[in-house]
């Protein structure tokens, strides 16, 4: 079976051989195995980095500020702050209570900036972490929260501390607050889109995760299913390559060498003498959009060079229907094909209909005689007070030998043809016109539409029977009147003959066994409407004996059109 390829997207790749989805996904491992209290210390250090980093550059470039009791005590604040971050068990205690940690550090980046005087007023940029920290949850009062702590951090420590206002205080006290706003707006808002998009990527990732478990559970059904039906099921893409066979295909020997080949050829027509052409294998059919249903194949079991067709017991016959498949745009994509093994039932069948060609010809022997003795008799005076009598007996074994004559040709499917130069359309005409009493006493309206003369090389008789059959069918199926049209026109090379009906007609399963011998549709059963269920198939004999065709198409309630197509020579 060829593998089927699917391509997905790849990661953006990072210098060193990283790519970004295998980065964050390690970020989001790391985040989500901490608690509580790892998840506070953890927003909490980079503030305290950088407020290490501060004191790295104070005691290098100003150590005297590291002297000032009040710089020391700020940065005890600092410390202070971390080490609740990490020692609280912040899980136990009511929820939000970590924001006490964001809004104290902007007191202690306040009350730092003051004690550091005019060459650490930089470190107002630090209000950046706390603030950031609060704004990115999603309650709205962190924002509210974040915007207090920096009126705070400007106002509360340079009255603590005693210093007189400046005007470049008086500057920071007024655009300090309104940057940090602005700062916790965009935080606060970036933060929410990310949280929405965070949790339709989880929603679409569980919605994928339900699919692709339903998909895994209908694949595994598939295979029991696949694996349990003893039908091979063969399926193809467009290009009649394999996609998908089942073990009963695989399996069967006869089945298992079905690659075309010319020289080698496996299959074979219903005949089993007629090898198949490559092009008609069903593999072939199906890839090319072809739709059938129960085309029978007869396989060879054995190896194709010590087989002949048409001998040996290693011969099966195989059922094959093919449904072709249709992608999301609508094109072929390729078909399913079934292969049911029907050997018993075709020599059933074949023993069935030799009993029946048997029985029917020991039939016809006695009835025969029987009517040449009526017309004996007829012809005899001396009998007239018993002729009406007679003549019933005589049309009834007359319609017996036409039913036993119809059981022949169809048990044997082939009929003799005495083939000569007629008019179709007159021998149509004749038996429309015969129909009529027929059709009167119906209530049904005969109507013909032929184009004259319609010659073609033909058996007259059969053909009319054909005809015969096709317009007693057409009205004795429309019990409730309507209209019968019987057209013959010529295409091309061929004679066309349709007869179409308003009466009961079949539906999609009725059709398909339409011409099966002995079929009745359920509607005439039902309706007790006579018939042997061999008009159809008697009828298809003759049209193919001379190398014409018979099609049907019908509608519940609307009617059934029967078409011939003669050739005319």
């Amino acid at each position: 079976m060829s593998q089927v390829s699917e391509t997905r997207a790849q990661p953006e790749q990072l210098p060193g051989g990283g790519s970004r989805s295998a980065v964050a996904d390690k970020v989001d491992a790391l985040f989500g195995g901490l608690g509580d209290r790892g998840r506070v210390m953890v927003r909490q250090l980079p503030l305290s980095v950088t407020v290490l980093l501060v004191v790295a550059a104070a005691a290098v470039f100003h150590p005297e500020t590291l002297a000032d009791s009040r710089f020391r005590l700020a940065l005890l604040a600092h410390t202070a702050l971390f080490v609740l971050s990490v020692a609280v068990p912040w899980g136990r205690l009511p929820a939000r209570t970590w924001v006490l940690i964001p809004a104290l550090d902007c007191l202690a980046i306040g009350f730092t900036r003051e004690a550091g005087g005019p060459s650490f007023s930089v470190l107002s940029l630090l209000l950046v972490f706390p603030v950031v920290w609060l704004s990115v949850d999603r309650n709205r009062a962190g924002v509210v929260l974040a915007v207090a702590a920096t009126v705070l951090s400007t106002v509360l420590p340079a009255a603590a501390l005693g210093t007189p206002p400046t005007q470049g205080s008086m500057i920071r006290t007024i655009f300090l607050p309104l940057v940090m706003a602005a700062i916790a707006v965009t935080a606060h808002v970036v933060a929410g889109t990310l949280y929405r998009q965070r949790e339709t990527l989880v929603r679409q990732d569980e919605a994928l995760a339900d699919t692709t478990a339903e998909s895994v559970r209908r694949q595994q059904l598939l295979d029991a299913v696949l694996s349990t039906v003893n039908v091979g099921v063969w399926v193809v893409d467009s290009q009649g390559r394999d996609i998908l066979t089942n073990r009963a295909l695989q399996t069967d020997a006869a089945l298992s060498g079905l690659a075309p080949s010319a020289s080698q050829p496996r299959l074979f027509e219903a005949d089993r003498t007629t090898p198949v052409p490559p092009a008609r294998f069903p593999t072939a059919r199906a890839a090319a959009g072809e739709t059938f249903t129960d085309a029978l194949y007869w396989a060879s079991e054995g190896d194709a060079g010590k087989s002949k067709a048409g001998e040996g017991e290693d011969m099966r016959a195989y059922s094959v229907t093919a449904r072709t498949m249709s992608s999301t745009d609508g094109n072929h994509a390729g078909a399913v094909i079934t292969f049911a093994e029907v050997t018993a039932l075709i020599r059933a069948l074949s023993a069935k209909d030799n009993f029946v060609a048997t029985v029917s010809h020991e039939l016809r022997t006695p009835l025969t005689s029987i009517l040449g003795y009526l017309e004996l008799v007829l012809d005899e005076p001396g009998h007239e007070d018993i002729e009406d009598e007679l003549k019933i007996v005589q049309r009834n074994a007359t319609h017996l030998l036409g039913l036993v004559n119809d059981l022949i040709a169809v048990a044997s499917e082939r009929v003799e043809l005495n083939l000569q130069e007629a008019d179709v359309a007159g021998l149509l005409a004749s038996v429309v016109s015969s129909a009529r009493t027929h059709a009167s006493g119906s209530g049904v309206e005969l109507v013909l539409d032929v184009e004259e003369p319609l010659t073609a090389r033909v058996d007259p008789g059969r053909i009319r029977q054909v005809f015969g059959n096709l317009v007693s069918n057409a009205i004795k199926f429309s019990p409730d009147g309507g209209r019968v049209i019987a057209r013959a026109h010529r295409v091309n090379s061929h004679v066309v003959c349709s007869i179409a009906d308003s009466g009961i007609g079949m539906d999609g399963p009725e059709q398909e066994q339409a011409f099966t011998k002995f079929f009745r549709s359920a509607r005439s059963r039902e309706t007790a409407i006579p018939g042997a269920g061999l008009g159809l198939p008697i009828s298809k004999t003759i049209v193919e004996g001379h190398g014409g065709s018979i099609s049907l198409r019908s509608e519940p309630g609307k009617g059934t059109t029967v078409t011939v197509n003669l050739p005319v020579s």
